[in-house]
């Protein structure tokens, strides 16, 4: 599965996690979270627990071909940690359904099909995926300044892509690859450094950026871009110079910034900090 983003919907108030698999195009769900829906679990141990048991039910019923096509995920977890997880598709979702006595099976069956309605329309008029995003970043948290830039990020890096893919730029490994070298050019990491020095494991890393480097990494896509418009390209490895020298602009504004403030750019705070911060920053505030 490509590298996805995990996000919570909304079923009577009951939220559900799911992750959109951008090769397969279909959604993964979080069992636990269906199962505690169904169930009308008051707790998510309660919820893990009835999904156990449920389990040991389907291999002495010889249904283990279902668990067999289940995966697992990294989703957050109501501590803000990041929890290996079950997840099933829609299909094996609706087959789970079926091994769940509940008045909230058809209710959910009729969500399921509304979920995968709402992907199709986002295609169709992505301004609904950004709204949806905006949503889910304010449920986690995020303050006003950090969505509108993470947003406009969006923006920036679709632009690039749009670029690497004229420039006859395969999608997967060659991506992640230019992203590497753009990365390690303008931040002085590596993508696998920068997210260890965030303490992040399959967290997204744009996810856990402050507003500085959010700023400095759209500087190197939209400088690389821009280079690339100019140049036009081809291939991966002429698209690879004009990467490295899109995120050299970055860079040289990193270095002047820390010259004149005395402080790294590049920060060890991740999500889960930055979050705590702004809560402290309220309370402080109210004093």
């Amino acid at each position: 599965m490509s590298e996805s983003k995990d996000r919570i919907k909304v079923f009577e108030e009951k939220h559900v996690r799911t992750v959109w698999d951008e090769e397969a195009e279909k959604w993964w769900f979080s069992i636990v979270d269906v199962i505690g829906v169904l169930t009308e679990q008051s707790t998510q141990r309660g919820a893990s627990n009835y999904w156990a048991k449920m389990k040991e039910r389907l291999v002495k019923e010889g249904a283990s071909e279902l668990l067999t096509n289940c995966q697992q995920f990294r989703l957050r977890a109501p501590d803000g940690k990041m929890r290996l997880t079950d997840v099933a598709d829609t299909e094996q979702i609706l087959r789970l359904i079926q091994s769940v006595p509940s008045p909230k099976a058809e209710p959910f069956k009729m969500w399921l099909a509304k979920v995968g309605s709402e992907r199709i329309d986002e295609t169709v008029d992505p301004e609904q995926s950004i709204e949806r995003a905006i949503e889910n970043y304010r449920r986690l948290g995020y303050s006003e300044n950090w969505i509108n830039q993470r947003i406009k990020s969006i923006e920036v890096r679709k632009a690039l892509t749009d670029e690497w893919d004229i420039s006859g730029v395969e999608p997967g490994k060659e991506y992640a690859a230019l992203t590497d070298l753009m990365t390690k050019t303008w931040s002085g990491m590596t993508t696998h450094e920068y997210k260890k020095h965030k303490d992040l494991k399959k967290e997204n890393l744009r996810d856990n950026m402050t507003n500085t480097e959010l700023v400095l990494n759209m500087l190197a896509e939209v400088a690389a871009t821009d280079i690339s418009i100019a140049r036009q390209p081809s291939g991966f490895a002429e698209s690879a110079k004009v990467a490295k020298e899109g995120a050299e602009t970055a860079k040289i504004a990193r270095e002047q910034l820390e010259q004149r403030t005395g402080k790294p750019a590049v920060s060890s705070l991740n999500a889960k900090d930055l979050g705590k911060r702004r809560l402290q920053g309220a309370k402080d505030g109210d004093g």
